[in-house]
């Protein structure tokens, strides 16, 4: 890796010229975050660069709203000896990808992305770039995304059917992204029953409707009455609340997980859903092949996941393809 603009270190992916990590993995003095999942975005670092769009919901996973620095997509700006601009990766609000310009050449960088349209989001934007890192979440070509209207087509038939017996549908999905992107969809269709929000997604939800994104009406299942009655309800709640005693108050519920995961079926048998939904907001292998063809490098690093398939691929179609995995070199150093 002699030479090479970004390098794998005890922070994460740190850049020499600029003096500052990609979605450093502990705090460290300068960041620059591609999104605010907490995998990518974590609280302690001294300094943090971010798409405006991104900011609010930042500030709710870092609470450091005095460290944070916006910057809009296709703006440049400047640090140590790099020039840096963030582009939308898609994901969820405010999300980025990264290109980073340098006498050593031009360097792009995904957190996650996807290439699915998502009304909750500015959609990907390619650019030029030599060497290209990608995130490879779901680097296997067994994954491909079906029809986005199609997944809310089978969510509300769920929902209905479970309307129909008066049994409450409790769908799992992530606080942040996948949440706000299933009510912003669900806003475009007629509803058998109300919508309650666990807490987790109160505040994040609330970000996403004062960027102006529509959503349908939500209410708080902790402001609910005793023996409230959500037996035509769906029911919006993330993983960690499957099996917790939150769940006691949803009689005879059933349960849904909306993932890409769900694309292998032994993947819902074995987690224990009634139902598995195939939405993800990262990109599909399509997407990543497709991408790293878009963004005209010679160069294809994959990092967030294993990417020994795509590279190998990639390799096979002609252009220089590695893997690096950031979270070994972490656990090494």
């Amino acid at each position: 890796m002699a030479g090479d603009l970004l390098k794998p270190d005890a922070g994460g992916l740190y850049c020499a010229a600029g003096d500052f990590w990609i979605d450093p993995l502990r705090p460290v003095p300068r960041a620059v975050i591609t999104h605010a999942h907490a995998d990518h975005a974590r609280a302690g670092s001294g300094e943090y660069y971010a798409a405006e769009a991104g900011l609010p919901v930042l500030r709710q996973r870092v609470g450091q709203d005095n460290d944070l620095v916006s910057r809009r997509y296709g703006e440049h700006f400047e640090l140590g000896d790099t020039r840096i601009t963030l582009f939308p990766a898609g994901h969820i609000l405010g999300s980025a990808t990264v290109r980073i310009e340098s006498e050593e050449g031009a360097w792009g960088v995904s957190g996650d992305f996807k290439r699915d349209p998502d009304p909750t989001c500015r959609p990907f934007e390619p650019f030029d770039c030599d060497v290209w890192l990608t995130e490879c979440t779901f680097g296997l070509p067994v994954y491909r995304w079906p029809p986005t209207e199609t997944v809310i087509g089978q969510v509300l038939d769920w929902w209905r059917e479970c309307a129909g017996v008066g049994r409450p549908a409790v769908l799992f999905c992530y606080a942040l992204g996948k949440a706000q992107r299933l009510l912003s969809e669900l806003d475009r269709h007629e509803r058998p029953g109300r919508i309650w929000l666990h807490g987790a997604m109160q505040a994040l939800t609330r970000c996403y409707r004062e960027q102006g994104i529509p959503m349908p009406d939500t209410h708080a299942v902790g402001e609910a009455g005793k023996g409230e009655d959500y037996g035509r309800d769906l029911v919006l709640a993330p993983p960690s609340a499957a099996g917790s005693p939150w769940m006691k108050r949803f009689r005879n519920h059933s349960t849904g997980f909306v993932s890409g995961w769900m694309r292998i079926r032994g993947n819902r048998r074995r987690r224990g859903y009634d139902r598995g939904f195939v939405l993800s907001d990262h990109a599909d292998w399509p997407g990543l092949v497709d991408t790293a063809a878009d963004m005209r490098s010679g160069r294809v690093i994959t990092i967030h996941g294993d990417g020994t398939a795509l590279a190998g691929y990639l390799q096979e179609q002609g252009l220089a393809a590695e893997s690096w995995n950031l979270r070994e070199t972490l656990s090494a150093s």
